[in-house]
């Protein structure tokens, strides 16, 4: 476990651009990775709830963020990722959680369940991920001093 590791990943993930519009909570640990994020009106759809693309963000992310805290020397990427939506949410916070299922050499399958503030489960995803080519040594959000 290398605690260094999994704040410095925090850092990196919290340093993106998109997230000064999606201003996250984050704790990564040993092959597992929580993100939470305040619901507010300008994530909505049309019909007054979450768009499916901040779900997907938060599932993607918090799988991928678990598939890093096994991999010290590179960024994880998603080379595919399903996504279920099971209710609509339009107040209050929500977490999605992802953790490592399986590691066959390179590749890492995860699974990512969405929870409300009232802890009912309102989505999940899986995907597989691959080490970038880079190395997290050259992103420098990753080397900043959190």
């Amino acid at each position: 476990m290398n605690v260094k590791h999994y704040r410095a990943l925090e850092s990196m993930y919290v340093s993106a651009p998109i997230n000064e519009f999606y201003p996250p909570k984050i704790e990564i640990t040993d092959r597992q990775a929580i993100i939470s994020i305040e619901v507010k009106p300008e994530y909505f759809h049309a019909m007054g709830a979450l768009h499916g693309s901040v779900y997907f963000k938060l599932l993607d992310d918090s799988a991928a963020l678990a598939a890093a805290s096994i991999n010290e020397d590179n960024p994880m990427l998603t080379v595919s990722f399903t996504t279920q939506i099971k209710r609509p949410v339009s107040k209050g916070r929500v977490t999605a959680i992802g953790k490592v299922v399986k590691v066959e050499g390179a590749k890492v399958y995860l699974e990512s369940v969405m929870y409300d503030e009232d802890e009912h489960e309102i989505a999940t995803g899986s995907g597989m991920f691959l080490p970038a080519k880079m190395s997290l040594s050259d992103v420098e959000s990753y080397n900043r001093e959190p």
